[in-house]
Order: C-alpha cells, then structure tokens, then sequence
C-alpha cells in the first residue's frame, strides 16, 4: 500500500498549519502544501496528482482545499473538480476557514433536538445571526436543506438579501428571508418578530461580537435550541457558555464553539479518511453534515 499523500491547495501564502496538523492525525503519511493557490493555477498541481500513480494506488493520493478566502476556495475546487476525467480522479474535502465542517457541526448538534418529519403544517424556524459570514451562509444552507424556514440577519440589509438568494440558489423550494439586524434588539421590529417565531438560534458573526443579549433573548421564548459559534468573549449569545454541549436552560438547549467544536473535529477527521476511501468523494457542506448525522 503506497503511503498516503494529501495535497493541501491554500489560497492564502502561508497554508494553515491547523489544517495540516488535524491531517497529519486524520491518517496522512505526506502532507504537500501549496499557498497563494488560485483557480488560475489549480490544473498543473491536480495533473501531479492525477497521474503520478495508478489503478487502486490513486485512492492513496487526496485533495484538501482551504484558505480564509472563501469565495476563491470554492473557484479553487470547481476548478479541481473540472480538471477531473474519466477514472482519474482522486478524494476532495473543501473546508475553506473551516466553515464547512463548523457549520455541519452546528446543525447536527441544533437539528437532534428538533422534531423534523413530524408533519406539521408550519415549517420549523431558524435564525442565523451574523448569517451573511462564511460560516452564517453554510448553516442557512444547511438548515433550509432540512426543512426549516431560516432567516439571515446582519447589520446590513443588502448583504443579507444577498446571502438569502444564494442560498434560495443553492437549496430548491427553500424558504429565506434577509433581516436587518439592530443593536440594541428592540420589540416591533422586523428581528425581534422572526426571534419570536424562531426554534433554532444559531450566532455565526465575528468572534467577540455579542450579537444577541439578555433582552433579545427574552423575545426568543419559543427557541428550543440556541447555538453560539463564538468562543472568545463576550459571547454572541449572552448566557451561552464556550463549553455547553446540550446543557439545559428552561425550554432550551445550549450550545457552545467548545461544544459544537468536537463534532467538528470528529467530521473534519472522517473527511480526511472518507477521502482516502473514496477518490470519487466530493465533500462540501452538505457531505459534510451527512457524514456528521453518521458520527453523531
């Protein structure tokens, strides 16, 4: 069995060493890390890896596209994937920022306490708080997929009608709406209303940024899963700590980064070895939670 070779394709000029660390544990024997990676540049390093080895030997050989970039991640591994052909082909896992593999975890930790399926006439509701980042715009995605309405909420009103059509885009016959989102959180307002409709809660905005307090939390009385994606203080949801992982609050459960980050790594892991497994394996966002839903 030839050794296990993970080609690490990183927009940004100095490849995350986090990424290459959780390869290294995930079962890479070589790890081979390019930064400053572009769309323009993708084919010559995908042929290296298409035809230095052959028959079953190719399933030793695995792509990993990352980078803080994720706009240009994604053109990265659509140019991959389309350097592609035939039987020559190998394993790809797409985790720019880690926001594929976060965000899955988030929703296999929110949706287990959710009755889905249950027949109901009124869609379940999610709000994705700061939903207009590269984490916020893969739990929307993520959460219409199964069912929920979501809506996206920033300070700015256009990016989050811009994040909602992508996801409309991407996820057929999805219910999304953009709102506006104002600090301090006031009642009457488009926010406060889709608060107070909302089962699920997810803050995905930038770390340190609390973006729902006590008092907006106040307005969410029927939310039976709250999910801050934030681990440095203040949180993003006041009264979530970093390490909830299904503590009880009231009606609520609660969810931390610390909490949701083990399902992380537990996906992020199993991608990496999914990949070695599979070189037809294309593991975005939605591979990603279905291989999270397996481990949970």
């Amino acid at each position: 069995m030839p050794k296990r070779v993970l080609i690490q394709l990183d927009g940004d000029a100095q490849p995350s060493t986090f990424d290459a660390v959780v390869a290294v544990d995930a079962g890479a024997d070589v790890l081979l890390r390019h930064g400053g990676v572009t769309a323009d540049g993708v084919v010559p390093l995908v042929h290296g890896a298409m035809f230095t080895r052959g028959g079953d030997d190719l399933a030793s050989t695995a792509i990993f596209v990352g980078g803080s970039d994720v706009a240009a991640a994604e053109a990265v591994a659509a140019k991959v994937r389309e350097t592609f052909f035939g039987p020559l082909r190998v394993g790809v896992l797409i985790d720019p920022s880690g926001a594929n593999t976060t965000a899955a975890a988030a929703v296999v930790s929110a949706v287990r306490h959710l009755p889905l399926g249950g027949g109901s006439a009124e869609p379940l509701a999610a709000v994705v708080l700061g939903g207009t980042g590269p984490v916020g715009q893969r739990v929307a995605r993520l959460l219409a997929g199964k069912g929920l309405s979501v809506a996206i909420a920033s300070r700015s009103l256009p990016r989050a009608e811009a994040a909602a059509r992508l996801v409309e885009k991407a996820v057929a016959s999805s219910r999304v709406t953009a709102v506006e989102a104002q600090a301090p959180i006031r009642p009457a307002t488009p926010l406060a209303k889709v608060l107070s409709g909302a089962d699920v809660i997810v803050a995905a905005g930038a770390a340190g940024a609390r973006l729902l307090d006590a008092a907006g939390r106040s307005l969410a009385e029927r939310a039976r899963v709250l999910v801050d994606l934030n681990a440095v203080p203040p949180a993003g949801i006041e009264g979530v700590l970093a390490d909830d992982k299904g503590r009880t609050e009231g009606h609520a459960v609660l969810y931390g980064a610390l909490g949701v980050g083990g399902m992380k790594m537990k996906i992020h892991r199993a991608a990496i070895e999914r990949i070695f497994s599979d070189r037809e394996a294309v593991l975005d966002a939605e591979e990603l939670l279905a291989l999270g839903e397996a481990l949970a």
